[in-house]
């Protein structure tokens, strides 16, 4: 089983939200999975990859170009409060933390753009076809304000 944001993937519990992408949605089941590789490894943990994809719509409202994406928000915020729980709750010795991507990039398994998990919506589709202008989305000024306060502003 690969590792994934719900612990392992291939794992169903009908009780868990799921992405678009049909992807499981489990914040307290990645804290779980934190204090289990804390106390199965002891060793500093480092998470370089949590992120949710989904079909963001570029809208222009007041001549500028937006995404609003509180679907994405609500992840992070989810699973960055889970994940200080696992550091302040329960002791688990987490260095670092980055989310994946920031910019909206292509799956390299899929050649997808259409499932875009960044800060910063590039217009671009899955035939590779766009002007490839960048739009910072709601969550880019999020998780500013998430960093600029080292985790402590998650509103």
């Amino acid at each position: 089983m690969a590792v994934q944001g719900n612990v392992f993937t291939g794992v169903e519990n009908p009780y868990l939200k799921k992405s678009e992408w049909g992807w499981q949605v489990d914040p307290v089941g990645y804290r779980y999975f934190l204090n289990m590789l804390n106390d199965l490894y002891h060793v500093p943990l480092f998470d370089v990859e949590n992120g949710l994809g989904a079909k963001d719509e570029l809208v222009v409202e007041d001549g500028v170009e937006c995404v609003h994406d509180p679907y994405r928000i609500a992840y992070l915020r989810d699973h960055i409060a889970n994940l200080k729980a696992a550091i302040e709750e329960d002791g688990v010795n987490i260095f670092g933390y980055t989310t994946w991507g920031p910019i909206d990039l292509c799956a390299a398994s899929t050649g997808q753009v259409s499932k875009r998990y960044g800060f910063i919506y590039v217009d671009m589709d899955d035939e590779g076809k766009g002007t490839l202008d960048r739009s910072r989305k709601d969550s880019f000024y999020w998780y500013a304000k998430c960093i600029a306060s080292d985790g402590a502003n998650l509103d």
